[in-house]
């Protein structure tokens, strides 16, 4: 159901411009993006996450969508995200797009919307199409599942495509890797969170030590590491090796 929310008046758009960008593909969705605001502040959706974040699944023109409300910033980021640089939503809007022209999973990018106040950055959200995989990496330290190797194989891959364009996620930890299996043996994996993300060439210890943050057994960590070699053309022990020296040196000794 689509809430009716009254436009803002002239004095509020100068005072409190908002800028925004939508995917050509889901121009359809201007009216619901430009109310995001107004739609938080009424508790519009589901929460399904609510942390210095907040995550909300809502419902528009028939889309299934998760919009990402970011916290406000400090003071002198809310300048320079509200002047010079682009805010978290809109880097995560164009980090998903990049990523998928790369063929990277993550949800499909929507729109993006920055709330400002004067100069300030005050909000910025994030609009994703809400994603079909329904089981986190964490998931694996939790319950069995037969698809693991797989799965573990595919995020080696996975990462090592990122890292051959330039990109190292800054948070690639245990909650922000989603992914689904199927009866064919087929893996589906996602990336998410992507407002923090290193630019630039990536060689053998800096990809590796992107490793550092996912929790793993010995064996887990072959499996990335042996797939992650292979499709960069490292060796795969020295992979092996640096990966479970940066996991240790990042979160001590346990396996997990």
């Amino acid at each position: 159901m689509t809430h009716p929310y009254p436009p803002r008046n002239l004095f509020q758009r100068l005072i409190k411009p908002r800028f925004y960008g939508i995917d050509p593909r889901f121009t359809q969705i201007a009216p619901f993006v430009c109310t995001l605001p107004e739609r938080f502040e009424a508790g519009e959706g589901q929460v399904i996450y609510e942390g210095r974040n907040v995550l909300r699944q809502m419902e528009y023109e028939g889309l299934q969508l998760v919009v990402k409300s970011f916290t406000r910033p400090y003071i002198v980021n809310r300048l320079a995200y509200g002047t010079v640089r682009g805010s978290k939503a809109k880097r995560s809007f164009l980090y998903a797009q990049a990523f998928q022209k790369i063929g990277v999973g993550t949800p499909t990018p929507v729109a993006w919307l920055d709330q400002r106040n004067g100069l300030l950055l005050d909000k910025s959200y994030y609009v994703s199409l809400l994603s079909a995989c329904p089981y986190r990496y964490e998931v694996f330290f939790e319950q069995s599942f037969p698809c693991m190797e797989k799965v573990l194989r595919a995020i080696g891959r996975q990462t090592a495509l990122l890292h051959e364009h330039g990109y190292a996620h800054k948070d690639y930890g245990r909650g922000n890797i989603l992914f689904n299996f199927f009866p064919d043996g087929t893996v589906q994996l996602e990336v998410v969170d992507l407002n923090r993300m290193h630019i630039g060439r990536i060689g053998l210890k800096e990809g590796c030590k992107n490793f550092c943050r996912l929790p793993a057994t010995e064996q887990m960590h072959r499996w990335m590491a042996e797939e992650y070699a292979k499709a960069r053309g490292f060796d795969v022990e020295t992979c092996y090796q640096l990966i479970m020296t940066y996991r240790h040196a990042d979160k001590g000794p346990e396996e997990y």
